[in-house]
């Protein structure tokens, strides 16, 4: 199954919209193909803090956190989340993520930690496939 990891459970994907932007249709469009694509997807809606997803994340045992930002506060949240996933003992919740984000911030991003940055434009067989990918690789190895 395309959604599913190598012992054949489905990819679980927790979907957020961290901080004060109210602009959700790209990740429901985003968590709406990755449904169609069989993975499990935890949408939790606008105006999340980065403790809830974080929380939202361990209590759903979730294999990626995808993280919509339109609002420029990349730099500040993006990295909470990053270190409350340390800090929780979650590290390998892999965070990815997308929105209007500079070049020179996706570097940081990658430096502190994010697995993947889409920016605008990136078709969504793209992200159906990083995710199948990834995750499904992810899990073959360990």
């Amino acid at each position: 199954m395309a959604g599913s990891d190598a012992a054949g459970r489905r990819i679980r994907i927790l979907t957020a919209k961290v901080g004060l932007d109210g602009h959700d249709r790209g990740i429901k469009v985003i968590s709406r193909a990755l449904r169609d694509a069989g993975v499990e997807v935890i949408y939790t809606g606008l105006h999340q803090t980065p403790e809830m997803v974080v929380e939202a994340a361990i209590q759903e045992d979730v294999d990626g956190i995808g993280i919509g930002l339109l609002s420029g506060a990349h730099m500040t949240l993006i990295p909470e989340v990053l270190r409350l996933l340390r800090e929780r003992g979650a590290a390998d919740i892999l965070v990815f993520g997308g929105g209007i984000i500079p070049d020179a911030d996706i570097e940081s991003l990658q430096k502190m930690g994010v697995d993947r940055l889409f920016t605008p434009g990136t078709s969504l067989d793209e992200v159906v496939r990083y995710v199948q990918d990834r995750f499904g690789a992810r899990a073959s190895v360990g």
